[in-house]
């Protein structure tokens, strides 16, 4: 089996809106962090001269959102209501969600802003697939060549309203982007917003999720190295977050080759 790395990593040197704080302890002062730490919790006696060579293991500490890197947004990310009732966390979920035939469709082609149902139904005639519940859907944008720069969060395509709900129409329940967000760049939607007036321009993806129960995997990589646009499977369980709204995946596409 052919296995297809499509997550992007976690890295504290990319510019982020919210950065992402990494604190690397050296197996010296793990040494001496470890001796510290069972004196005060356990009452057992150690030196760091006990571990060959002064040292014992390194670690690490992150500080960061759970929505940098790959992750996977719950349904509880949307909203604390929806019309199907409370919605769930991330360690609520169903994992059959995340195991699943997946399909790739090309977006790349559309300018920033956002596509529409019409143009997720020509994509899918064009590559000759017709959507099953429970397929993964994958959208490539074109994005991740972006990764780490401020443009990342600004030069992609969403999906709009009707493009969402004709997936989750047709029994979809896990929709995925190599972008920062299924919905628009800020900019685009703000914009939208201020010529219309209308709410329903806001993050009309997410908000979705308010009327159906349904998962995004933000921030997928690699997606150009997926072969063709079906016939794989995507695997992309989300860490068990306690109570939490998203959670990070190591997302993969699975081939038969």
């Amino acid at each position: 089996m052919r296995v297809i790395d499509i997550s992007s990593p976690i890295d504290a040197t990319f510019w982020e809106p919210d950065p992402v704080k990494h604190e690397v302890m050296s197996p010296a002062d793990g040494a001496r962090h470890v001796v510290a730490e069972m004196r005060e919790h356990f009452g057992l006696d150690l030196r760091v001269e006990d571990f060959p060579g002064g040292e014992f293991l390194n670690n690490d500490f992150l500080y960061l959102s759970a929505h940098t890197g790959t992750h996977i947004d719950a349904p509880a990310h949307y909203g604390s209501r929806g019309s199907y009732g409370r919605p769930r966390t991330v360690d609520e979920l169903p994992l059959e969600w995340f195991h699943n035939p997946g399909v790739l469709i090309d977006l790349s082609q559309f300018p920033v802003g956002t596509v529409g149902a019409g143009q997720l139904r020509s994509e899918l005639e064009r590559i000759g697939y017709e959507l099953s519940p429970q397929d993964i859907v994958l959208l490539n944008t074109g994005a991740s060549r972006l990764l780490g720069t401020p443009d990342y969060f600004t030069t992609f395509v969403g999906l709009d309203r009707s493009a969402t709900e004709f997936l989750l129409d047709q029994g979809i329940r896990v929709i995925g982007t190599d972008a920062f967000s299924l919905d628009a760049p800020f900019p685009h939607i703000i914009k939208r917003f201020q010529e219309t007036g209308d709410p329903n321009v806001l993050w009309p993806a997410h908000m979705a999720g308010r009327r159906v129960e349904y998962c995004q995997i933000e921030r997928l990589g690699n997606l150009t190295e997926v072969p063709r646009p079906f016939g794989f499977t995507v695997s992309c369980f989300p860490i068990k977050i306690a109570r939490g709204g998203a959670g990070w995946s190591r997302a993969v596409a699975l081939l038969d080759d």
